[in-house]
């Protein structure tokens, strides 16, 4: 009982999810009209909004979340925090939010491959990480 409860609130959460980021995509299309302008953080942030689409549809699929969708989704948002930033701003905030990405890169690939023959990690052990 108490887990069919709990599965309820997620999917009525993960469509509070999707009907939200559905409508934030549409304000951002429309914002982008309006002002007759396309810019890369714009297109960045449509990349986030389908992302974030891409991962409701995999979590409603499989009932869990694959780790690499949020991951993705980090390093689209950090570099589009790049491209907004100023000229004015700290170099040193650029080296740190980079370093940031290289990280999120490297946890990704790492990831990705932990059932590969190439890392030689037992499956048993895999599935803890």
């Amino acid at each position: 009982m108490m887990n069919s409860s709990i599965r309820n609130i997620q999917l009525v959460a993960v469509i509070v999810v999707l009907i939200s980021t559905i409508i934030a995509f549409f304000l951002e299309m429309k914002e982008m009209y309006e002002n007759k302008d396309i810019t890369l953080a714009d297109l960045l942030l449509m990349f986030i909004y389908i992302e974030v689409i891409g991962l409701v549809r995999s979590y409603w699929e499989t009932q869990s979340v694959r780790i690499t969708y949020p991951l993705i989704i980090a390093i689209t948002a950090l570099a589009r925090f790049i491209i907004l930033q100023d000229k004015e701003s700290d170099p040193a905030n650029l080296i740190y939010i980079s370093l940031a990405i290289l990280i999120v890169a490297i946890a990704t690939v790492i990831i990705r491959f932990r059932n590969s023959k190439y890392l030689k990690i037992e499956r048993s052990k895999s599935s803890e990480l």
